[in-house]
């Protein structure tokens, strides 16, 4: 199953939910799909989805997933690579009114520049990395909090 999560902002990202929507329709997105569509006016056509999920429900279908495509931001991207899951993510981007800054460019970057995902900045190269993702190999994720904590500390002292 792929898991789409658009978090939980007041900011819709339509482009994409459009885009998984003619994914399905060409035949390339064969397998089943969720979204979790947090704003977004777009209500899609050929995929279950649901506004907003319940930490329950949002841990019952990360679970299910084995691709998680999603915004840009930090938390997303890390709750899905914490959970093992392949990524494709795409940032929010101020031109189309998905954010207030493309500050998700930048996040997008570090992430792939480190190998943790698959980042695209072009919704039209989606059907690219879907097929691409399949024989991809990431680098494992590891979170730095107790480096950073261990360094803080140190400051602080």
């Amino acid at each position: 199953m792929i898991f789409v999560t658009l978090g939980s902002q007041k900011f819709q990202f339509n482009r994409i939910l459009k885009e998984i929507d003619y994914l399905i329709e060409k035949n390339v997105i064969q397998e089943k799909v969720f979204a979790q569509i947090g704003a977004s006016t777009y209500s899609p056509k050929l995929y279950e989805y649901k506004n907003f999920l319940n930490q329950n429900e949002f841990n019952q279908i990360m679970n299910q997933s084995s691709l998680v495509i999603t915004h840009a931001g930090t938390g997303a991207i890390i709750t899905a690579l914490k959970s093992h899951k392949k990524v494709i993510a795409i940032p929010r981007l101020c031109k189309y009114n998905e954010h207030v800054d493309d500050h998700q460019l930048q996040i997008l970057e570090v992430f792939t520049s480190q190998n943790y995902i698959y980042g695209i900045t072009d919704i039209k190269k989606l059907e690219e990395a879907l097929i691409a993702i399949k024989k991809k190999n990431f680098c494992e994720f590891k979170s730095n909090n107790l480096k950073f904590l261990e360094d803080l500390e140190k400051e602080l002292l």
